[in-house]
């Protein structure tokens, strides 16, 4: 008798534990930076756009509490592998660099990379054409990994945001940037942005520009990976990313 009081006992822990931690709440990392179209604070400080409501549907779809934390881009990382966040959903592509750190959940979406210069420029997505310009790139991505790879003979200028370099490339102080296809569209349909227009695509190089957009885990954390990889599978079945993609894009950007 005693025996078995002991074990139900045991039996009710282990569930209140079970629930406990599945009642936890995940911490999910975006850049604190503005990236529209994809997260911007709006007018009343909350986080908006297509990557925060892929968030939410992907977090309802894998039956997980999660809650935006926003962190500097170029500590993001640092972040995860310390514990202050438990995910990453913040447009970062999936390299061969990265997995060396992390894991990452199947891909979300995936978009080219492009070169962006004012209207009265010259300019194609080439190594050649970019020789001598001064390119804006912003710090920790891929594009600047990419731009140091094959702009050798561009100068190359460094940026903690695409909205500086933007701003920099309105200015006419910069001739050129290299950043997503859908955040440098938004850009050039925006007032500022309507002094330049996307001049193509960079030659793909998957090693450097990765694989599509994924979510970020610690090394190991399997049980996330896959509670992660099954919302976004469920969304991508059901409608949801279509639907919220049709929100923000007139196209296809899985």
């Amino acid at each position: 008798m005693k025996l078995n009081a002991l074990l139900a006992a045991a039996t009710a822990a282990a569930a209140l534990t079970a629930s406990a931690a599945a009642a936890e709440q995940v911490k999910i990392g975006i850049a604190a930076e503005p990236y529209p179209p994809f997260a911007s604070l709006d007018s009343s400080g909350n986080w908006v756009g297509w990557e925060v409501e892929v968030i939410g549907a992907v977090c309802a779809a894998a039956a997980l509490d999660c809650v935006i934390t926003p962190v500097a881009w170029d500590g993001i990382i640092p972040s995860l592998t310390g514990q202050q966040i438990d995910a990453i959903m913040a447009s970062m592509s999936i390299t061969e660099e990265r997995q060396k750190t992390i894991d990452f959940s199947d891909p979300y979406y995936n978009t080219p990379a492009v070169i962006v210069a004012d209207k009265s420029m010259d300019i194609e997505p080439t190594p050649e054409s970019l020789a001598g310009k001064i390119v804006g790139i912003q710090a920790s991505t891929i594009h600047q990994a990419y731009a140091q790879e094959y702009f050798k003979d561009a100068e190359l200028k460094v940026y903690q945001t695409q909205d500086e370099a933007n701003q920099d490339l309105f200015a006419g102080r910069i001739d050129a940037t290299q950043a997503d296809s859908i955040a440098m569209a938004d850009f050039v349909n925006s007032d500022t942005g309507s002094c330049c227009e996307i001049k193509g695509a960079v030659a793909d190089d998957p090693a450097i520009l990765g694989k599509g957009v994924g979510a970020g885990v610690r090394k190991g954390d399997d049980a996330l990976r896959e509670a992660l990889n099954k919302g976004i599978a469920a969304i991508l079945a059901d409608g949801t990313h279509e639907k919220i993609t049709a929100k923000y894009f007139t196209t296809s950007i899985y």
